[in-house]
């Protein structure tokens, strides 16, 4: 009697919860709320995203770390910054942490100073090559006819031009300089967005609401800042979360060729370019700048590569069946454990019935 008022009791309890699951309101989530929680269950983007933040803070308080360490960017110390020989010495030598340079300066401080000069000029030029792209591309796609063929035809001049070439005819007239890379880098950047914009707005602007909106009275400006804009905010996230590292290498390539940020500020490109001399007494030199480098161009690729795959539908589905196949995959375990426990159990109650008999 008490095991059914039990189950009686279990029954009403599971009947009262199903029917609050059922009565309850459906919350609806936004596309960025669905990306987000994607992107959470993405390990490796996680892990880039941490390690973004963490190089980001590191560059903004670089110079508290010179002022913890006493070591100013510029400061030599050529006493005990190099050895007898006036090589830089190791990590770890006379406080300093990564070792020195060619001229006895702090390493470490160097090349958080480095990601500043980096950080600034990816996303900086990121940021300027995307509203350009976004505008020249919304304005070719949308208005098409003789503004979209001169607009896609310098756009294809733009990607077909040598970027090497321009930066050394700007650094012959103007000299090197961080101006100079951030107007290069831009210029050269802003044109591929602009493509794929441009292809996205042709697609987006023969849809249905597009043409509710057109036909209500609404301007071309409008309909192509509040209608469709929008919906090219996700492929320009991405696009620019993968061209912030490209901007970075630019950078460092150029600043390693003697045309970009000039000595004695410090820039991953110029210290890589003096580290050559010293490769093979001064190994630290080289590496620790190169590290930083591919550390930072490897996380940007893999969060832009994270938030590409979470914004795709399609994620959701791999999710949920990833999840199922682990919850298949643990209750096969269990239930073959339990068999394997039985089995033993009538295998040792057999063994001791015979054991009796004998």
């Amino acid at each position: 009697m008490s095991v059914q008022t039990d189950y009686g009791f279990e029954a009403h309890q599971i009947g009262e919860a199903q029917d609050r699951s059922v009565n309850a309101p459906v919350q609806g989530r936004t596309q960025w709320q669905l990306t987000w929680r994607r992107l959470r269950s993405d390990k490796v983007s996680m892990i880039a995203l941490t390690v973004i933040v963490i190089m980001v803070l590191l560059a903004i308080f670089a110079p508290a770390v010179a002022a913890l360490t006493h070591h100013p960017v510029n400061m030599a110390y050529p006493v005990n910054g190099e050895n007898e020989d006036g090589n830089p010495v190791p990590p770890g030598t006379n406080g300093f942490l990564f070792g020195t340079d060619s001229t006895g300066r702090d390493l470490l401080v160097r090349v958080l100073y480095g990601a500043r000069i980096s950080l600034f000029v990816g996303i900086v030029t990121t940021l300027i090559a995307t509203v350009l792209g976004v505008a020249v591309g919304l304005i070719a796609g949308y208005f098409g006819g003789v503004i979209d063929t001169i607009l896609a035809r310098f756009t294809d001049a733009v990607l077909a031009f040598p970027y090497i070439v321009l930066a050394l005819a700007l650094a012959a007239v103007f000299g090197p300089s961080l101006t100079i890379i951030v107007v290069m880098i831009t210029f050269f950047s802003w044109a591929g967005i602009a493509r794929i914009v441009r292809g996205q707005t042709l697609s987006i602007k023969e849809k249905e609401y597009v043409e509710a909106a057109r036909s209500l009275g609404a301007g071309p400006f409008r309909i192509m800042f509040f209608d469709i804009l929008p919906n090219l905010l996700a492929p320009v996230l991405v696009i620019g979360t993968l061209y912030i590292p490209n901007a970075v290498v630019f950078e460092a390539t150029l600043s390693y060729l003697g045309l970009g940020v000039q000595a004695p500020t410090p820039s991953w490109g110029n210290m890589l370019s003096d580290a050559q001399n010293f490769y093979q007494v001064a190994w630290w030199y080289l590496v620790i700048p190169a590290v930083a480098l591919l550390i930072t161009t490897l996380a940007f690729n893999l969060l832009g590569d994270g938030i590409r795959d979470a914004m795709d539908p399609r994620t959701e589905k791999l999710i949920a069946a990833r999840r199922m196949r682990r919850r298949l995959t643990r209750r096969n375990v269990k239930q073959g454990n339990k068999e394997a426990l039985s089995g033993l159990a009538i295998g040792g109650a057999a063994a001791a019935e015979t054991g009796k008999r004998g």
